[in-house]
């Protein structure tokens, strides 16, 4: 009975997403049941709020529709919401206000690696879980062993994004590559992983350079990595850096492939650049698919929430959306058991396929791996007629060929 009750759940929430309004009416207070409490850490201020109120708003998109069939047996999820301000300290001090105090059954949270891996220990002391839907640093999962850690993750890491780009490289020829990144922890961790990725290519970088977040002009930086001779551009930052790296392209006039990772697809780089992202390529996990339903309907389901006329980043509100569904599941497996131990298990055996907006999620996690991205589950992006799209046309359409996890 409760695996019925359990399907004809799922099958409520598949159609409400392209057939109901977002928004349900409350019960009344006297007759309310007590809510499940899901803490939720995001940059909503800052040079990453792009990032992060995309995340909140896929997460109210997902919270919306799961309580409009009657949250879990009757319970409605609430979103406890922090800013961390992409700040390490206010992220730290929101995720122990978060576990500590707010009592939350679990957190999904944070947009950047520096700020998530300030805060993991928080999560792993007191055994309370924790899912990554957008940074995307490689230790923020490595960092304990997956048979004992509480960090669970929806999100490309970086590891998986340096190596598809080193392999689009090569597929074209190119063998002189210049790194461009910023000195922040992303930073470091990004160089590191681009110089192991290339070295499994056997290539070294042509030049590296190293900027501060936060610059206005890269141009200098650009004209000496022009002069180096190398053959393609890789910009290793966050959003409004990656504009800046686009717009002091143009102005040195280096017309060589500008590559670079998912915050290159923000429309924060967009906006930066004045639209001269136009053409660079960068990893994604999902773009705009008007073959695949589920993904129309969820940036439609976006769309009610947000007047938006470029969303901000869509990976990190499909993500997110993603995280918020697969921790239902799990709640409903957990069969009440609501404590991390009581979670993570259920995490980690999933029971039901969840086809979800990024890919169909068919075993996401389990013991030995939190990663629920996968290599097979990335695209090559490029910003084309001012919007993100497939850089390979043929994409689109194979797209709507199931991705589960190798």
């Amino acid at each position: 009975m409760r695996r019925l009750i359990f399907t004809l759940f799922f099958v409520a929430i598949s159609l409400s997403l392209s057939t109901s309004p977002l928004f349900a009416q409350s019960p009344s207070p006297s007759s309310s049941p007590p809510g499940i409490r899901i803490g939720l850490i995001f940059p909503l201020t800052g040079g990453s709020a792009d990032m992060g109120n995309s995340a909140r708003i896929g997460a109210q998109a997902a919270v919306n529709e799961i309580n409009k069939v009657g949250g879990y047996l009757g319970r409605p999820l609430e979103l406890i919401i922090r800013d961390d301000q992409a700040n390490n300290d206010v992220g730290l001090k929101a995720a122990q206000d978060l576990v500590l105090k707010d009592k939350v059954v679990a957190t999904i949270g944070f947009c950047n690696t520096g700020v998530a891996m300030k805060a993991l220990d928080v999560f792993q002391a007191q055994k309370q879980i924790l899912i990554v839907p957008c940074a995307t640093g490689t230790a923020i999962t490595a960092k304990y062993p997956a048979n004992q850690s509480y960090i669970f993750s929806t999100a490309a890491r970086d590891r998986l994004q340096t190596q598809f780009l080193v392999d689009e490289i090569v597929k074209r020829g190119l063998s002189k590559v210049a790194l461009l990144v910023d000195s922040t922890g992303y930073g470091d961790a990004g160089l590191k992983e681009l110089e192991i990725a290339l070295g499994k290519a056997n290539l070294k970088p042509q030049a590296i350079v190293r900027f501060p977040v936060g610059v206005k002009s890269l141009n200098d930086e650009i004209q000496s990595l022009k002069n180096s001779g190398a053959d393609a551009l890789i910009g290793w930052t966050v959003g409004p850096e990656q504009g800046v790296i686009s717009a002091s392209r143009t102005a040195v006039g280096w017309k060589v492939p500008q590559f670079g990772p998912w915050g290159l697809s923000h429309a924060s780089a967009f906006d930066v650049s004045e639209g001269k992202v136009e053409g660079a390529l960068m990893v994604q996990t999902i773009l705009p698919n008007l073959f695949l339903e589920r993904n129309s309907a969820f940036l439609r389901a976006y769309g009610k929430l947000s007047s938006e006329h470029l969303i901000g980043s869509v990976m990190s509100a499909a993500q997110t959306y993603d995280a918020v569904h697969l921790l239902l599941r799990a709640i409903f497996d957990a069969k009440g058991d609501l404590s991390g131990p009581g979670l993570k298990k259920a995490l980690e055996n999933q029971t039901n396929i969840y086809r979800g907006v990024v890919t169909t999620y068919d075993k996401p996690f389990s013991a030995s791996d939190h990663d629920a991205i996968s290599a097979n589950m990335l695209w090559l992006g490029t910003w084309r007629n001012q919007q993100r799209a497939y850089y390979y046309k043929e994409d689109e359409k194979l797209a709507t060929q199931i991705r589960r996890k190798q």
